[in-house]
Protein backbone atom coordinates (compact mmCIF):
# COMPACT_ATOMS: atom_id res chain seq x y z
CA UNK A 1 0.00 0.00 0.00
CA UNK A 2 1.46 3.35 -1.27
CA UNK A 3 1.78 6.20 1.93
CA UNK A 4 -0.32 9.24 1.64
CA UNK A 5 0.50 12.64 1.29
CA UNK A 6 0.61 13.02 5.12
CA UNK A 7 2.95 10.27 5.74
CA UNK A 8 4.88 11.30 2.92
CA UNK A 9 6.18 14.34 4.64
CA UNK A 10 6.76 12.70 7.85
CA UNK A 11 9.49 10.12 6.40
CA UNK A 12 11.59 9.26 9.44
CA UNK A 13 14.79 7.20 10.00
CA UNK A 14 12.69 5.78 12.97
CA UNK A 15 10.34 5.10 10.99
CA UNK A 16 12.29 3.20 7.92
CA UNK A 17 14.12 1.02 10.50
CA UNK A 18 11.78 -1.66 10.42
CA UNK A 19 10.84 -1.59 7.31
CA UNK A 20 14.80 -1.60 5.37
CA UNK A 21 16.23 -4.22 8.28
CA UNK A 22 13.26 -6.19 7.03
CA UNK A 23 14.34 -5.66 3.20
CA UNK A 24 17.87 -6.42 4.27
CA UNK A 25 17.14 -9.25 5.59
CA UNK A 26 14.81 -10.53 3.10
CA UNK A 27 17.44 -9.48 0.25
CA UNK A 28 20.04 -11.42 2.33
CA UNK A 29 18.26 -14.84 2.41
CA UNK A 30 17.52 -14.38 -2.04
CA UNK A 31 21.33 -13.45 -2.56
CA UNK A 32 22.26 -16.83 0.39
CA UNK A 33 19.68 -18.80 -1.90
CA UNK A 34 21.63 -17.94 -4.81
CA UNK A 35 24.51 -18.31 -3.16
CA UNK A 36 24.19 -22.36 -2.60
CA UNK A 37 22.55 -23.16 -5.39
CA UNK A 38 24.20 -21.11 -7.83
CA UNK A 39 22.93 -18.36 -10.62
CA UNK A 40 23.81 -16.47 -13.63
CA UNK A 41 26.46 -14.44 -14.27
CA UNK A 42 26.36 -11.03 -16.83
CA UNK A 43 28.67 -8.82 -17.60
CA UNK A 44 27.78 -5.22 -17.17
CA UNK A 45 29.05 -2.57 -20.18
CA UNK A 46 31.78 -1.40 -17.88
CA UNK A 47 32.84 -5.42 -17.55
CA UNK A 48 32.24 -5.83 -14.18
CA UNK A 49 30.01 -8.92 -13.43
CA UNK A 50 26.31 -8.42 -12.42
CA UNK A 51 24.52 -12.34 -10.86
CA UNK A 52 20.66 -12.79 -10.75
CA UNK A 53 21.50 -12.42 -6.79
CA UNK A 54 22.36 -8.42 -7.25
CA UNK A 55 19.29 -8.12 -9.40
CA UNK A 56 16.80 -10.10 -6.88
CA UNK A 57 18.41 -8.26 -4.03
CA UNK A 58 17.93 -4.75 -5.59
CA UNK A 59 14.08 -5.57 -6.67
CA UNK A 60 13.59 -6.40 -2.89
CA UNK A 61 14.93 -3.14 -1.42
CA UNK A 62 13.05 -1.10 -4.10
CA UNK A 63 9.67 -2.45 -3.41
CA UNK A 64 10.40 -1.64 0.33
CA UNK A 65 11.27 1.81 -0.43
CA UNK A 66 8.18 2.11 -3.03
CA UNK A 67 5.66 1.31 0.04
CA UNK A 68 7.76 3.44 2.38
CA UNK A 69 9.51 6.17 1.08
CA UNK A 70 8.20 7.12 -2.10
CA UNK A 71 8.79 10.52 -2.42
CA UNK A 72 12.68 10.11 -2.07
CA UNK A 73 14.59 9.29 -4.96
CA UNK A 74 16.71 6.15 -4.80
CA UNK A 75 20.06 5.64 -6.39
CA UNK A 76 20.66 2.03 -6.53
CA UNK A 77 23.49 0.32 -8.50
CA UNK A 78 22.04 -2.09 -10.92
CA UNK A 79 19.18 0.55 -12.05
CA UNK A 80 22.36 3.05 -12.44
CA UNK A 81 24.25 0.71 -14.78
CA UNK A 82 20.84 0.30 -16.75
CA UNK A 83 20.88 3.98 -17.28
CA UNK A 84 17.91 4.84 -14.50
CA UNK A 85 18.77 7.34 -12.77
CA UNK A 86 17.38 10.60 -10.88
CA UNK A 87 17.59 13.47 -12.42
CA UNK A 88 17.32 15.71 -9.12
CA UNK A 89 18.26 14.45 -6.24
CA UNK A 90 17.04 16.89 -3.78
CA UNK A 91 18.80 17.28 0.07
CA UNK A 92 17.81 13.54 0.99
CA UNK A 93 18.60 10.39 -1.13
CA UNK A 94 18.99 7.10 -1.36
CA UNK A 95 22.22 4.88 -2.42
CA UNK A 96 21.84 1.04 -2.39
CA UNK A 97 24.38 -1.37 -3.31
CA UNK A 98 22.54 -4.74 -3.26
CA UNK A 99 25.36 -6.94 -3.44
CA UNK A 100 28.63 -5.45 -2.48
CA UNK A 101 31.40 -7.84 -3.10
CA UNK A 102 29.95 -9.99 -6.49
CA UNK A 103 33.73 -10.76 -7.19
CA UNK A 104 33.60 -11.95 -3.09
CA UNK A 105 30.67 -13.17 -3.77
CA UNK A 106 31.00 -15.28 -6.69
CA UNK A 107 34.39 -16.55 -4.82
CA UNK A 108 32.40 -17.88 -2.48
CA UNK A 109 34.69 -16.22 0.46
CA UNK A 110 31.45 -15.12 2.51
CA UNK A 111 32.90 -11.21 2.24
CA UNK A 112 29.33 -9.53 0.70
CA UNK A 113 27.10 -7.24 1.97
CA UNK A 114 23.68 -5.73 1.49
CA UNK A 115 24.07 -2.17 1.45
CA UNK A 116 20.98 0.60 2.24
CA UNK A 117 22.09 4.16 3.14
CA UNK A 118 20.34 7.28 3.75
CA UNK A 119 21.62 10.93 2.66
CA UNK A 120 20.71 13.80 3.64
CA UNK A 121 22.54 17.14 2.73
CA UNK A 122 25.94 15.15 1.29
CA UNK A 123 26.04 13.29 4.89
CA UNK A 124 25.08 9.55 5.25
CA UNK A 125 22.65 9.93 8.21
CA UNK A 126 21.26 6.30 7.88
CA UNK A 127 23.09 2.84 7.14
CA UNK A 128 22.18 -0.79 7.23
CA UNK A 129 24.78 -3.18 5.82
CA UNK A 130 24.12 -7.15 6.04
CA UNK A 131 26.56 -10.06 5.90
CA UNK A 132 24.31 -12.70 5.15
CA UNK A 133 26.73 -15.30 5.01
CA UNK A 134 28.07 -14.11 8.31
CA UNK A 135 24.78 -13.62 9.69
CA UNK A 136 26.01 -10.06 10.90
CA UNK A 137 24.18 -6.98 10.55
CA UNK A 138 24.94 -3.46 11.38
CA UNK A 139 22.71 -0.42 12.02
CA UNK A 140 24.11 3.58 11.73
CA UNK A 141 22.14 6.26 12.93
CA UNK A 142 21.91 9.14 15.35
CA UNK A 143 20.58 6.80 17.54
CA UNK A 144 24.43 5.10 17.67
CA UNK A 145 25.69 2.16 15.57
CA UNK A 146 24.44 -1.64 16.85
CA UNK A 147 25.61 -5.13 15.64
CA UNK A 148 22.94 -7.74 15.09
CA UNK A 149 22.95 -11.50 15.03
CA UNK A 150 20.94 -13.69 12.79
CA UNK A 151 19.85 -17.31 12.55
CA UNK A 152 19.67 -19.43 9.87
CA UNK A 153 16.68 -18.15 8.56
CA UNK A 154 18.19 -14.33 8.42
CA UNK A 155 15.68 -13.24 11.50
CA UNK A 156 17.06 -11.05 14.01
CA UNK A 157 18.48 -12.63 17.02
CA UNK A 158 21.22 -10.76 19.74
CA UNK A 159 21.92 -7.43 19.39
CA UNK A 160 24.34 -4.89 20.90
CA UNK A 161 25.92 -1.39 20.81
CA UNK A 162 29.27 -1.07 19.00
CA UNK A 163 31.91 2.35 19.03
CA UNK A 164 35.31 2.22 17.56
CA UNK A 165 38.38 2.19 19.97
CA UNK A 166 41.15 4.26 20.38
CA UNK A 167 43.69 3.40 18.01
CA UNK A 168 46.82 1.35 19.77
CA UNK A 169 50.47 2.28 18.95
CA UNK A 170 50.35 -0.44 16.26
CA UNK A 171 46.97 -0.10 14.38
CA UNK A 172 45.53 -2.38 12.30
CA UNK A 173 44.65 -1.29 8.66
CA UNK A 174 42.17 -2.95 6.34
CA UNK A 175 42.35 -3.21 2.55
CA UNK A 176 40.26 -4.05 -0.39
CA UNK A 177 40.44 -7.68 -1.01
CA UNK A 178 39.61 -7.74 -4.93
CA UNK A 179 41.17 -4.13 -5.53
CA UNK A 180 44.93 -3.78 -3.47
CA UNK A 181 46.74 -1.07 -5.17
CA UNK A 182 50.09 -0.32 -5.09
CA UNK A 183 48.70 3.43 -4.15
CA UNK A 184 47.61 1.99 -0.68
CA UNK A 185 50.79 0.00 0.20
CA UNK A 186 52.64 2.71 -0.57
CA UNK A 187 50.18 4.86 2.02
CA UNK A 188 50.87 2.14 4.51
CA UNK A 189 54.77 2.09 4.42
CA UNK A 190 54.97 5.90 4.40
CA UNK A 191 52.40 6.11 7.51
CA UNK A 192 54.54 3.37 8.90
CA UNK A 193 51.19 1.37 9.39
CA UNK A 194 52.75 -2.33 9.58
CA UNK A 195 49.65 -4.47 10.23
CA UNK A 196 46.96 -4.85 7.31
CA UNK A 197 44.23 -7.34 6.93
CA UNK A 198 42.66 -7.73 3.34
CA UNK A 199 38.60 -8.07 3.53
CA UNK A 200 36.03 -7.20 0.73
CA UNK A 201 32.92 -5.35 0.31
CA UNK A 202 31.65 -2.53 3.12
CA UNK A 203 32.40 -4.70 5.96
CA UNK A 204 35.76 -2.98 6.27
CA UNK A 205 33.86 0.52 7.62
CA UNK A 206 31.78 -2.43 10.16
CA UNK A 207 34.82 -3.90 11.33
CA UNK A 208 36.53 -0.52 12.50
CA UNK A 209 32.88 0.28 14.07
CA UNK A 210 32.80 -2.78 15.88
CA UNK A 211 36.37 -2.19 17.10
CA UNK A 212 38.53 -5.21 15.43
CA UNK A 213 40.56 -2.78 13.49
CA UNK A 214 41.75 1.13 13.17
CA UNK A 215 42.02 2.50 9.74
CA UNK A 216 40.94 1.82 5.77
CA UNK A 217 42.94 3.64 3.34
CA UNK A 218 41.73 3.48 -0.10
CA UNK A 219 43.33 4.90 -3.12
CA UNK A 220 41.58 3.35 -6.14
CA UNK A 221 37.98 3.75 -7.62
CA UNK A 222 35.17 3.20 -5.43
CA UNK A 223 31.31 4.17 -6.41
CA UNK A 224 29.10 6.12 -3.90
CA UNK A 225 26.62 3.16 -3.79
CA UNK A 226 29.88 1.09 -2.44
CA UNK A 227 30.72 3.20 0.65
CA UNK A 228 27.58 5.27 2.46
CA UNK A 229 25.74 2.36 4.12
CA UNK A 230 29.20 1.77 5.54
CA UNK A 231 30.33 5.44 6.32
CA UNK A 232 26.91 5.87 8.28
CA UNK A 233 27.61 3.00 10.64
CA UNK A 234 31.12 3.76 11.04
CA UNK A 235 30.29 7.63 12.04
CA UNK A 236 27.56 6.62 14.10
CA UNK A 237 29.83 4.27 15.65
CA UNK A 238 32.30 7.69 16.78
CA UNK A 239 34.38 6.87 13.43
CA UNK A 240 34.75 8.97 10.02
CA UNK A 241 35.68 8.80 6.69
CA UNK A 242 37.29 11.82 4.95
CA UNK A 243 38.83 12.75 2.10
CA UNK A 244 43.22 12.56 1.84
CA UNK A 245 43.27 16.52 2.54
CA UNK A 246 41.11 15.59 5.67
CA UNK A 247 37.63 16.57 5.23
CA UNK A 248 34.43 14.61 6.00
CA UNK A 249 33.54 12.12 2.65
CA UNK A 250 30.48 13.65 1.20
CA UNK A 251 27.79 12.38 -1.45
CA UNK A 252 25.98 13.31 -4.11
CA UNK A 253 27.61 16.09 -4.46
CA UNK A 254 29.08 15.50 -7.50
CA UNK A 255 25.83 13.99 -9.59
CA UNK A 256 25.22 14.95 -12.71
CA UNK A 257 22.44 12.04 -14.02
CA UNK A 258 25.23 9.61 -15.01
CA UNK A 259 27.19 6.90 -13.32
CA UNK A 260 30.52 8.66 -13.26
CA UNK A 261 29.16 11.69 -11.18
CA UNK A 262 28.60 8.99 -8.26
CA UNK A 263 32.36 7.82 -8.30
CA UNK A 264 34.00 8.73 -5.00
CA UNK A 265 37.37 10.61 -4.50
CA UNK A 266 39.76 8.51 -2.64
CA UNK A 267 39.35 8.30 0.94
CA UNK A 268 40.56 7.23 4.24
CA UNK A 269 37.87 5.02 7.11
CA UNK A 270 39.00 5.67 10.80
CA UNK A 271 38.52 4.44 13.37
CA UNK A 272 39.22 6.67 17.42
CA UNK A 273 41.78 8.37 18.85
CA UNK A 274 44.29 11.31 17.82
CA UNK A 275 45.63 10.53 14.40
CA UNK A 276 48.43 12.64 13.03
CA UNK A 277 48.40 14.14 9.97
CA UNK A 278 48.60 11.36 7.42
CA UNK A 279 51.80 11.57 4.66
CA UNK A 280 49.81 11.56 1.72
CA UNK A 281 51.17 9.78 -1.79
CA UNK A 282 52.78 11.98 -4.42
CA UNK A 283 50.25 12.26 -6.94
Amino acid sequence: MMASEAQLADVTVAGLLAPLQSAALEAGRAIMHHYETGCAVFDKKDLTPVTEADRNAEAIILAALADHAPNIPIVAEEEAAAGRIPTILGDRFFLIDPLDGTREFLLRNGDFTVNIALIENGVPIFGLVYAPARHLLFIGSSQGAEEIETCADHKSQQQRPIKVRVAPSEPIALCSRSHATAATEQFLQKNRIRHSVSVGSSLKFCMIARGEADIYPRFGPTMEWDTAAGDAVLRAAGGMTVTPDGLPLLYGQRADGTISGFANSDFIALGGGNWPAFTLLDY
